[in-house]
């Protein structure tokens, strides 16, 4: 049998952890793009049973409480699921006759599941799913009939986690925990709901805008239980502002609608304005939203490229998060504690924040795009065992191998890289509409790695209006938009420009992880970073000593954006500028204002525009 080597952490709550409401967890509408009146939130207290691979559950071993996974401190249980086990969960629910409309159809949503698993609802098998990050739906509307409307259902879901055993993306999860990879976790970690639709419905709607003209186009895609029912309807669409109408129009599902707002309000980490929008097709309702702003690459007034933000230059001033909570791992604890990660950096003078290795709840992006706060988001890494010289090699020493080497890479499995490629497409169509979203990162660091160049070429035709970090960090293959550098261990200079990649911005997306553990705000007993610091004054005077000499004057120098490591510590990683629990800024507050401030002042200054610095 396979087992870890790693104990779990200590517990460590945060503040939210310590009012979690076991019965009903992360209540909030889970889709804020796509609202309908129907919703059955089925998060809360499940029976499970952790049994060895292929044996039937005899008896329960106890409550669990979803969407947090076993090794959680929030889920009630704190034991890893193995390789070689089973995790089965059960809980029972009802359905009023309101819920269920006549001739319609009942979908269950799970946001994520972590790795395998499969459906059952009355005894009935009605899906299974490979996949830990991406959300999935299932038709139970024949598996409810069978039982008066009023019943009791049964659900019962069988998970199986190889976690880094096996080649399927895993991000920075391991059995063998320690420094920058972090406890596995497996099983139910997002939101688990039901909701009735009718018998045609809408199941996405996609947005592409132009600010400069006040462009909105919006395509409309659709579902049917009777397809030729519905061959011929159209959806209706209206935007408002502050409940004001200010563009309506009708268009064939599938079929972009270009709408055009008169006096348009561009969205922007300053002013992150927001349009209502309602879409009707056939007999379904729903509620969405959309930003109206542009993303890209282009020359400014000197001719160097710099990122622009509705066809300005616009320095990203962000900060990598990794997140994890120290209660629920990939789970926030609350709706709260989302909200709190992206408005403390944003009170901290941030602009972006880099999502690694992650994909969160849709409720995360519409708090990024309702405070204002730019997302560069990584595709989840995969592949098989990592080689140390291709990973960790580049940090101290520049090394470039070409990513169609792919046992090099961990990438020997054509059947694994075929399935990064789908959950990638996956990724982009799931979060095609977030207004925030400005990067798409497919690589990072050579984890996993492979035909990046071709990677870029298909991520460009599924979403043309945002930039591409093909490869962050090291093993650039020459594609993409920006020249993506990470910097630890020795200090950063803007390095020449090649002729054949010239036309790139350069961004510093990652640098610094200065370290300063505090025991009583950790997990582990192990200390992980760049420098280390003992007192708040040292960590802050570095900080400051580290953007003063090396991040400011590298602006006037082609500097297009910079992520500092990162927003909170992460077990053995006491990097962050919060504690693991967000209890403690470790670094104080008005030093990391100061320096934003001047990272903006000097862009605004070398962009010929006066503005007034925070600090």
């Amino acid at each position: 049998m396979t087992r870890s080597t790693s104990p779990l952490p200590s517990a460590l709550l945060t503040e939210w952890g310590e009012r979690l409401d076991r019965e009903h967890p992360l209540a909030e509408y889970p889709r804020p793009q796509l609202v309908r009146d129907s919703y059955l939130n089925l998060n809360g207290v499940w029976q499970y049973a952790i049994t060895p691979d292929g044996a039937t559950v005899a008896g329960y071993d106890g409550e669990i409480v979803v969407p947090f996974s076993p090794e959680s401190v929030l889920s009630g249980v704190g034991r890893q699921l193995q390789p070689d086990e089973t995790l089965h969960y059960r809980r029972t629910f009802t359905l009023d006759d309101a819920f269920v409309p006549e001739r319609g159809r009942v979908l269950l949503h799970f946001g994520a599941v972590d790795q395998r698993c499969t459906v059952e609802v009355n005894g009935r098998v009605v899906g299974d799913h490979v996949g830990g990050y991406l959300p999935f739906t299932i038709d139970i509307t024949d598996a409810l009939a069978a039982r008066p409307a009023d019943a009791a259902h049964e659900l019962k879901v069988r998970v199986t986690d190889p976690s880094d055993t096996s080649a399927l993306s895993r991000g920075k999860q391991t059995l063998r925990r320690g420094g920058i990879w972090y406890t596995a976790q497996s099983g139910i970690w997002q939101t688990v709901w039901i909701e009735a639709v009718p018998a045609a419905w809408v199941g996405r709607i996609g947005y592409r805008a132009d600010p400069a003209s006040g462009e909105l186009e919006i395509t409309v895609h659709t579902e049917s239980a009777q397809p030729e029912a519905e061959a011929d309807a159209l959806a209706t669409v209206r935007v408002s502002a502050g409940g004001l109408g200010v563009a309506e129009g009708r268009a064939a599902p599938g079929h972009p609608l270009a709408l055009t707002i008169a006096s348009p309000r561009p969205w922007s980490p300053e002013d992150p304005f927001l349009y209502d929008v309602v879409v009707e097709y056939a007999d379904d309702r729903v509620e969405s939203y959309a930003g109206l702003r542009s993303f890209g690459v282009g020359p400014d007034s000197d001719g160097v490229p710099r990122l622009l933000l509705n066809g300005e230059p616009y320095f990203h001033a962000g900060v990598l998060d990794q997140g994890y909570w120290s209660d629920g791992l990939y789970t926030a604890p609350s709706d709260e504690a989302m909200v709190h990660d992206i408005r403390t950096m944003k009170e901290l003078g941030f602009t972006m924040l880099r999502k690694h290795i992650k994909i969160e709840p849709l409720r995360w992006y519409h708090h990024a795009d309702r405070l204002g706060m730019l997302v560069w988001q990584d595709a989840v890494n995969g592949g098989d065992r990592y080689h140390p010289l291709v990973i960790t090699a580049p940090v101290l020493t520049p090394l470039r191998l070409d990513d169609r080497r792919y046992r090099a890479f961990g990438r020997a499995d054509a059947s694994a890289r075929a399935h990064w490629r789908d959950e990638l497409r996956e990724m982009v169509e799931h979060l095609h509409g977030v207004v925030s979203i400005a990067v798409w990162v497919p690589f990072n660091e050579g984890w996993g790695q492979f035909d990046a160049v071709d990677v870029t070429a298909e991520l460009r035709a599924l979403d043309p209006s945002r930039s591409i970090d093909h490869a962050s960090g090291w093993h650039d293959q020459g594609a993409g938009d920006l020249t993506s550098l990470h910097v630890y261990f020795r200090r950063f200079r803007v390095p020449r420009r090649r002729t054949a990649t010239a036309h790139r911005a350069l961004v510093l997306s990652e640098y610094g992880g200065y370290s300063r553990r505090l025991p009583e705000h950790s997990v582990t007993a192990r200390e992980f970073g760049y420098k280390r610091y003992r007192t708040s004054d040292e960590l802050g005077a570095a900080f400051v000593r580290l953007h003063e000499e090396e991040i400011i004057p590298a602006l006037a120098k082609g500097l297009g954006a910079s992520v500092y490591t990162q927003l909170s510590d992460v077990e053995d990683e006491s990097n962050g500028l919060l504690s693991y629990d967000r209890r403690v800024v470790k670094v104080a507050a008005e030093l990391v204002r100061s320096v934003n401030g001047r990272l903006r002042f000097a862009e605004a200054g070398r962009a010929g525009i006066e503005r007034e610095s925070d600090g």
